[in-house]
């Protein structure tokens, strides 16, 4: 079962690794720790699910309570699958923007992106102190939305050589079936990228790899980049699946979040 105490989000070394003074905090948060029941189970920050809003608004207060934030400094946006940004401040903090990924260098602000399926990547440069957040399922991936995250933060005062990205749990190639016309889009793209499709059972379908996929445009644009290998589909007990959930013609689903902040100064908060 879910334990329901607190959140133990996983960690990424490689973020741990740039913040030595430990300023930058960062969490890919798991089902552990929260107060929803039944088909939500556990941890579920999703506002757009049909879960119990008094319960999905205290999961969310917790993973501001684990930043030790107040509940109204997590950001995060109405996500649509897009390559869009939003510079997170303490004056559009509240607001929620059709977006896809959140940028910011304002201490105290928790940003924060929802998936179950699709890629959560974390992004910071801690000696110009500009973190970011991006939703990158394959449509936003696709289109650009990892690049214009990292825009966004070269224009905060970031260095494409100091920033890296972290993408964490999200669905595996095993568990991602897709058809002839995804992959021929993606074939369209670039012919390399058939490196990203392997045969599936299902006649003129294939598996698709979209954490090499992401970790390779990341790479691409210059950053140090790593992933993480949960798979959400496969290990139902940590984690959300939209996919998991189609295939069991379930209602609807639980959505975790990955977030990152900067720590306020030790002399008072930043706003």
């Amino acid at each position: 079962m879910v334990d329901r105490s607190s959140p133990r989000p996983v960690r990424s070394a490689l973020l741990d690794d740039i913040s030595t003074d430990g300023r930058i905090s960062h969490g890919f948060f798991n089902r552990t720790g929260g107060v929803s029941k039944g088909l939500y189970r556990g941890l579920n920050v999703g506002l757009g699910s049909r879960d119990d809003r008094g319960d999905v608004l205290e999961n969310r207060n917790r993973v501001s309570r684990w930043f030790d934030l107040d509940s109204d400094r997590l950001v995060t946006v109405h996500q649509v699958h897009s390559p869009r940004v939003q510079i997170a401040t303490p004056e559009n903090r509240n607001e929620r923007p059709e977006a896809d990924a959140l940028v910011t260098n304002t201490p105290g602000l928790v940003l924060g992106v929802l998936t179950a399926d699709c890629g959560p990547v974390l992004f910071a440069d801690a000696q110009a102190g500009v973190i970011g957040a991006a939703h990158a399922g394959w449509r936003g991936a696709f289109d650009g939305v990892l690049e214009s995250t990292i825009e966004a933060m070269l224009g905060l005062g970031a260095d494409t050589g100091r920033i890296v990205a972290v993408l964490g749990p999200s669905i595996s190639q095993e568990n991602y079936e897709v058809g002839p016309e995804f992959v021929d889009r993606f074939l369209q793209q670039g012919a390399r990228n058939d490196t990203y499709f392997k045969a599936s059972a299902k006649p003129g379908h294939a598996l698709f790899d979209l954490k090499q996929y992401t970790v390779d445009r990341l790479r691409k644009a210059g950053l140090t980049a790593d992933m993480l290998s949960d798979c959400t589909y496969a290990d139902e007990e940590a984690w959300y699946s939209y996919r998991r959930s189609t295939h069991r013609n379930e209602p609807d689903y639980g959505r975790q979040i990955s977030a990152i902040a900067i720590k306020e100064d030790a002399h008072g908060p930043a706003f």
